[in-house]
This record gives C-alpha cells, structure tokens and sequence, in this order.
C-alpha cells in the first residue's frame, strides 16, 4: 500500500471515529463543563498514547526541541474541542456534523496560505459541492432560514472551533520536524492538557466528579481513547501523505456516520430533504478519491511510455 492509500485509509477511520462523539457530546455537552471535559479528555489521551510512543518509537530528547511548536498545536486543538461541547449544547448532532464539513474549504485556504498548496479545480469543485450539501444540512432544508441566514447559536459557536480545526491541519506539516506522528501527537497532548488546566483550574476544583451522570464518564473514555488519542496519530500519520485539503475532505462522511449513529441511540431519521444535503457531502468526497484515482493513472501511463 502506497503512502497515500494509507493516509487515505486512517482518513477513513479517522472520519468514523469522529462521529461518534457527536452523538454523545450531544448528550453529555449540559452536565459538565466543556473545558473540564477535554482537560480530562486530553490527560487520559496523553497517558495512552505516551505509553504507546514509549513502546515503538521510544520519546527522544531531540523531538521536543522547539516545544513552542506542541503549545501552539495543543493550544489550537484545545479550542477546537472546547467550542464542539459548548456549541453541542445547542446544535443537533447531525447540524453540528455537517457544520464540522466546512472545514475542508478552510482548510483548503489555510493550506496555501502555510504551505503553498494548490487546489485543483476538481478539489475546487468537489469542496464547493460538499460545501453546499453542509449549507443545506445546517438550515434543516429550509430555504426561508437559508435567506434569512438563521443559524442556531451553538452552530456558530461549533464554526469558530472548526476553524481552529482547519488551521492546525496545515500547521502539523508546517512545524513537524521528522518526529514520529505518535510522538508528535504525545507532545501536542500534553502541551493542550497543561493549556487547558491553566484555563479551567477554577471550574475543574469546583466540579463535583461523584456526582456527574454515567454518559459524562462514557463520553469521556470514548472520545479520550477512541475520538481523541486514536484519531490525532490517525490525522497526523494521514497529514503528513496528504494535501491538507484532502486530508479535511473525509469530515464529508462524519455527518452519514453520525446519522448512523444517533439511529443505534434510538433518535430516529433527519427529513428526507436533508438527506439530500449529506449525500452532496458525499458526493463531493467521491470527487475528490476520483481526482486521487485519475492523477494516479495518469502518472502510471507516463512511466510505461
């Protein structure tokens, strides 16, 4: 398996992953604090994958030079997550998912602003489709709310994270220096827990840890161990083998996951007409793989002639 197969393949899991702490953010996002929340969720991710990096790639003294690097990631990606939980408050899962799309465009810019990158028109054309089909998710299918512009609060809320999300796809390339994505990724998780515990010590001391409901432990775990520790190396070990736009492409799966997501937990089907909005999400993805498929082709026939 080529190099891009394989980041193609984490993005894969990656996006499946992602989905579920959709659904059970929704659910725990009211009974504790987001930011006390990921001060836990990246103490837990840190340990586990510390532990990891411990037993392959070993942690060098020479990966944490430049620790500035793992603060303005960590610092980044902690404020992704906090707005996630705090606009999950409000926002419908598959909402939120679909707001979580819009991020392949920024990421898109912010990937040639950093480094350069260049969208193909196919890309272009594939973000602008996918970014339509997220539009259309995000107003329920309702074109009098589309024209009026009305957007739910913790939508808005959740957009202003995803741009931090966009941000920090490009950044990994830019400021890696060779270190193993599960090192890389250790360092950004400590640097975000410590960040976070600076922010949020007066919430985290006056929160009553007993007391707090059995889907807050449940969400926690999940998104510690499988949406947090999990999917970083995922998106590092993908970034560093993928433009940064095709990298942020498969959030177009994360609201068809969360949709299958929130039927297991029993909450039942969108409207059929915004169904419609998720499979231009698709769509937009399946553009993208074929832009992958053709360049690949086309680099095939040159080398037999």
């Amino acid at each position: 398996m080529n190099p891009a197969a394989q980041g193609h393949l984490a993005m894969l899991t990656f996006s499946a992953l992602v989905a579920g702490s959709f659904s059970l953010g929704a659910q725990a996002a009211n009974a504790i604090d987001p930011a006390v929340l990921n001060v836990a969720r990246f103490m837990i991710a840190a340990g586990v994958i510390g532990a990891v990096a411990g037993a392959t790639t070993g942690l060098p003294r020479s990966a944490f030079r430049a620790p500035w690097r793992y603060a303005l990631l960590g610092g980044t990606f902690a404020v992704y997550f906090v707005l996630m939980f705090e606009g999950l408050k409000t926002a419908p899962p598959v909402s939120a998912a679909a707001v979580f799309t819009l991020t392949p465009v920024m990421a898109a810019g912010f990937g040639w602003l950093l480094l350069r990158q260049i969208t193909t028109p196919r890309m272009a054309l594939a973000l602008s489709i996918g970014a339509a089909g997220a539009l259309w998710v995000i107003f329920r299918a309702d074109l009098a709310a589309l024209r009026a512009f009305e957007i739910g609060r913790g939508e808005v809320i959740y957009f202003f994270g995803c741009v931090a999300h966009a941000v920090y796809t490009p950044m990994v390339r830019k400021l890696n220096r060779g270190e193993p994505a599960v090192v890389f990724t250790f360092g950004m998780l400590v640097a975000g827990a410590l960040l976070l515990t600076l922010y949020a010590w007066s919430d985290i001391v006056a929160t009553d840890w007993a007391a707090l409901p059995a889907i807050v432990w449940v969400t926690l775990l999940y998104i510690a161990l499988f949406a947090s520790a999990a999917t970083f190396v995922l998106l590092q070990f993908a970034t560093l083998r993928l433009p940064s736009a095709k990298v942020m492409a498969y959030t177009y799966l994360t609201p068809s996951w969360v949709i299958l997501w929130e039927i297991a937990f029993g909450n039942g089907v969108p409207h059929p007409l915004v169904l419609g909005g998720v499979a231009l999400t698709v769509v937009a993805l399946a553009l993208l793989l074929r832009d992958d498929s053709a360049r690949a082709a086309e680099q095939k026939l040159g080398k037999a002639r």
